[in-house]
């Protein structure tokens, strides 16, 4: 006798037929033409190109900080496409954590307001009248012993692990990098993405923006993007394994 197997989980990402088009005085620049593309839940996931290529523009639509000029983006099972701005907002808080270059971290608050700020603009109740997540998400990224210090007494690494846990607190479905580790020396590059390699290892699905193809190499999978199309979506065949980040930073947890 068989029984049923469980329904397979919709992709977190799911683009088909995507273009952007911006209006440049009289003329029309294609930065997205025509993206097709799948990412499934827990992969790990990272955008290449160079200057001008769409990269950027397609971190923006993935991010729901921009929509489509035509094609159709799911997000988690949900359809973007036609969603108000409120709705869109809504579902970045709901689905998506952030992680950015410039770490984006307010300098006066301690490490744990910063990463306690996404949940200020939760709306979906879940974290009412519950104990606060950010403790647990700055002891996941090995900072639990500097979670009241202020961005100014840590390092560039440690402000970026901040602004990684600040990505977590809600628990999104998908976590996005922008060139996370643009700012950062080669040493400490290395510790960040053996933290992203071990949250992915966690179930994590992550997708980084990166112009360093050594960075790109920690990845599972490559695409690659030239004038706003995809001209490569690869596996990574000799995939770079970093050391595990909290014993590499030796940052107490």
């Amino acid at each position: 006798m068989t029984t049923p197997s469980s329904p397979r989980p919709p992709p977190v990402i799911r683009l088909e037929g995507v273009t952007r088009v911006y209006s440049a005085g009289s003329n029309a620049v294609h930065a997205l033409a025509g993206i097709d593309l799948v990412i499934e839940a827990g992969e790990m996931v990272a955008i290449m190109g160079a200057s001008g290529s769409g990269k950027s523009t397609m971190m923006n639509i993935l991010g729901c900080l921009d929509t489509p000029t035509a094609g159709r983006y799911e997000l988690d099972g949900t359809s973007v496409v036609g969603l108000s701005r409120n709705e869109l907002a809504d579902l970045r808080s709901r689905k998506l954590g952030f992680v950015f270059q410039g770490f984006n971290l307010l300098a006066r608050t301690t490490a744990l307001e910063n990463v306690e700020l996404p949940l200020l603009y939760d709306r979906s109740g879940r974290f009412t009248g519950r104990e606060s997540p950010a403790p647990a998400a700055l002891r996941r990224v090995g900072l639990g012993a500097r979670m009241h210090h202020v961005p100014g007494e840590l390092s560039g690494g440690q402000q970026q692990r901040v602004a990684i846990a600040r990505a977590l607190v809600t628990n999104p479905s998908l976590l996005l990098a922008d060139e996370p580790t643009g700012n950062l020396d080669s040493h400490t590059s290395i510790e960040i993405m053996a933290l992203f390699q071990e949250l992915n290892a966690q179930g994590i699905t992550i997708v980084l923006v990166t112009h360093e193809h050594d960075i790109a190499e920690h990845a599972q999978r490559i695409v690659e993007m030239r004038d706003g199309r995809i001209v490569r979506d690869a596996p990574v065949t000799e995939r770079r394994m970093a050391a595990p980040a909290q014993a590499a930073a030796g940052v107490a947890a």
